[in-house]
């Protein structure tokens, strides 16, 4: 950022009085201008004890397999923002279920929030960034081609005890970019 979108001044970096971190700070009319985590929201669709996966068709990770997901606009809710991009990978009938998984990538500041939903139909599509679909059992997830960690995390979770979906939300983050690692905190709903 160089100019004030208030004002049109010039901006500098700085830590404002009262404040931690650097923020583009006008000195002119004194906007401060904060940089926050975009939230990633979606769902882990189900029907008849399978999972629907998405095969990317765009960057980042074109070609693996993720839940439907992205990123949430103004003016929405998180459960407005999962069922629109939820169509929007894969359109078909969904109901929506509970928050399912919370995960932090403060690398890259972000934060995905999966619910988990119902689908109502086997009849779903590949949508505009999705080249395929599919509705798998736990045992044909390709675990080495899903394409993000947070996906990965709320996956897992969902497999170790499907019959628990729903009755707490599961918290995580990454670690580290290099180790792979996540840490994860659960919590009662």
């Amino acid at each position: 950022m160089k100019y004030c979108s208030h004002c049109a001044r010039p901006v500098v970096v700085e830590i404002p009085p009262g404040d931690s971190l650097p923020r583009h700070v006008c000195r002119h009319c004194g906007r401060i201008f904060y940089k926050n985590p975009r939230l990633v929201v979606g769902t882990l669709p189900r029907r008849d004890g399978r999972i629907l996966l998405c095969k990317r068709s765009i960057e980042p990770r074109r070609g693996y397999w993720t839940l439907p997901c992205g990123f949430m606009e103004n003016h929405e809710t998180l459960e407005e923002g999962a069922l629109r991009e939820t169509r929007e990978e894969a359109p078909a009938d969904y109901e929506l279920g509970p928050l399912h998984a919370l995960f932090s990538l403060p690398h890259v500041s972000q934060v995905y929030a999966i619910f988990l939903a119902e689908l109502r139909t086997d009849e779903v599509a590949a949508g505009e960034e999705t080249s395929e679909v599919l509705l798998v059992r736990q045992d044909q997830i390709p675990w080495p081609r899903i394409a993000f960690r947070a996906i990965e995390f709320a996956l897992q979770r969902f497999c170790a005890a499907p019959e628990e979906a729903g009755r707490q939300v599961h918290v995580g983050s990454h670690a580290s970019t290099l180790s792979g690692a996540w840490i994860e905190a659960e919590e009662d709903d």
